[in-house]
């Protein structure tokens, strides 16, 4: 019994220790940091309270001045640089990316699989399905798959004609839900090469796990947190992160899918057949003579899944969210809708990929709307070597440390974007693009490790929005919550409850 104890009190004393360095770690190297809570860190209050662009901000803001790299920062009881200085971002996306190529996120292949993703893999795990997926999203692919986003498009056009009556007033729409069952669609044919008709038919199974996916955690908030904190450790422990119903579900349909395509010998022009392409290529060797293997299943799941969550919630919210801006600024809303019937006249009124590429101002607009409205809060790296930062020869980035590069918080600092609050899409116009650093706008990332999807996200994004402002009218209503109320659960910027807006035929 007494040894119980002695063991409890020791115990104790380490778990103090540990925590006690971790806190102090920074501090004790001269670089400021807030103290951080023993259990959250520098998150208090996240997925409880607070949403975590608005941490993000809040720090940001606070040390934007003082003329620091970067600052120390807490997520969980995991260490990180904070970086504040945008040519220090610059260093560690594109000029040294070498020694910041891994994000460390939580990954295992083995017990996990779906976790095993080009988002999640870091190292020559992560450079050969970077080299094996790249030309699958280029813009000859893009046009290949842009015919089943038009089909989809159509549909979508449909469904909102019979929910908006012809006569004075239109109707009052929750656009939040109808964007994502857009994009369920999309990425659905796209992915799967499955009719899910979620715009008919809003429950279904594919939807529903979609959702969860994204919403729920396999764990509860101590297991889950350790799997923030301890990327590693978690894996090394065989831990799991998908939920069994979610991991079940899209192991099973992509296992169908391949078994029943191979069978048929069916063809599709879209994502699924080039993995599947991959996967029956077995190695392959390129230009350097570096040997690449092929697909397993595993892999192809995994990165079926990815495109799925990522294709679907983040073009579905930014569609929200530039629908929302555009019912508050009738005049950018006409001047939208002025370019999109020029562009299509010039095109005999038909969507086609070249129109599409046309439209300058949809694109500023879209690009707005991501800055300003920033999915994801920010991105991160992991250094493989400790790291001085140039100019300032106190300032070193351990081996191993997670580095916070704020994107949420640098699109709305006012030395990038003069009045950052304010929707302006003419500061994306092409000169003023050309005047700035590439690192001040970062909704897809930048340099080698940025979005590799990001053509289809762009695409289907501006199909859809360029579909609804030819034939709607969207503006404000008493049911409009401005401003938004934002979720804190979810990571990705969410709003609670719907947005609801008022639509017209035009």
């Amino acid at each position: 019994m007494l040894f119980i104890i002695y063991l409890l009190i020791t115990i104790s004393a380490v778990i103090a220790y540990l925590l006690h360095r971790n806190a102090t770690f920074w501090r004790n190297r001269g670089i400021p940091q807030d103290p951080p809570h023993p259990f959250y860190g520098n998150l208090v209050g996240f997925r409880k309270n607070r949403v975590i662009h608005d941490l993000v901000y809040d720090y940001y803001n606070k040390y934007r001045k003082s003329g620091h790299p970067f600052v120390g920062f807490n997520f969980l009881q995991r260490r990180s640089a904070f970086i504040m200085d945008i040519k220090l971002a610059k260093n560690v996306l594109i000029k040294d990316f070498t020694n910041f190529a891994d994000r460390g996120q939580f990954h295992n292949v083995r017990d996990d699989p779906l976790t095993g993703h080009l988002f999640n893999l870091d190292g020559k795990r992560w450079k050969e399905m970077r080299q094996k997926l790249s030309p699958t999203f280029t813009s000859g692919k893009m046009k290949f798959m842009f015919p089943t986003v038009i089909k989809v498009s159509e549909e979508f056009v449909k469904v909102m004609f019979e929910q908006v009556p012809a006569k004075t007033g239109g109707s009052i729409i929750e656009i939040k839900e109808l964007m994502a069952r857009f994009t369920t669609d999309v990425i659905g044919t796209c992915a799967f090469g499955i009719e899910c008709n979620t715009l008919r038919t809003p429950v279904t199974d594919f939807r529903t796990m979609a959702k969860k996916a994204i919403t729920e955690m396999r764990h509860g908030p101590l297991l889950t947190a350790f799997h923030f904190s301890f990327p590693n450790v978690a894996a090394k422990l065989r831990m799991r992160m998908i939920p069994d119903d979610v991991h079940e579900f899209f192991m099973g349909l992509v296992n169908e899918t391949l078994a029943y395509r191979e069978k048929e010998k069916i063809k599709r022009n879209d994502f699924m057949e080039m993995l599947i392409e991959l996967k029956q290529k077995g190695s392959f060797t390129l230009d350097n003579g570096e040997v690449i293997t092929g697909l397993d299943i595993g892999e192809l799941a995994a990165q079926v899944f990815v495109f799925y969550l990522a294709g679907f919630e983040t073009s579905s919210s930014t569609m929200s969210y530039c629908l929302y801006e555009l019912a508050q600024h009738q005049d950018i809303q006409d001047k939208l809708r002025e370019e999109v019937n020029a562009v299509l006249q010039k095109h005999n009124d038909k969507l086609t990929y070249e129109c599409i590429k046309d439209m300058r101002y949809l694109d500023q607009v879209i690009s707005e709307t991501l800055r300003l409205y920033t999915i994801v809060p920010f991105l991160e790296r992991k250094a493989l070597k400790d790291y001085i930062v140039p100019g300032h020869p106190n300032y070193v980035i351990p081996k191993g440390t997670q580095v916070i590069v704020p994107a949420c918080a640098i699109h709305r600092d006012e030395d990038f974007y003069t009045e950052p609050t304010k929707f302006d899409p003419d500061r994306f116009s092409a000169d003023e693009v050309a005047n700035r650093d590439s690192v001040e706008w970062l909704p897809f990332g930048d340099g080698p490790r940025n979005c590799v999807g990001m053509r289809f996200g762009q695409m289907q994004t501006r199909i859809g929005l360029a579909q609804l402002i030819q034939n709607f009218k969207f503006s404000v209503c008493d049911e409009t919550d401005i401003p938004l109320n934002y979720d804190p659960m979810p990571f990705v910027l969410g709003t609670i409850g719907g947005i609801n807006v008022r639509v017209e035929r035009v």
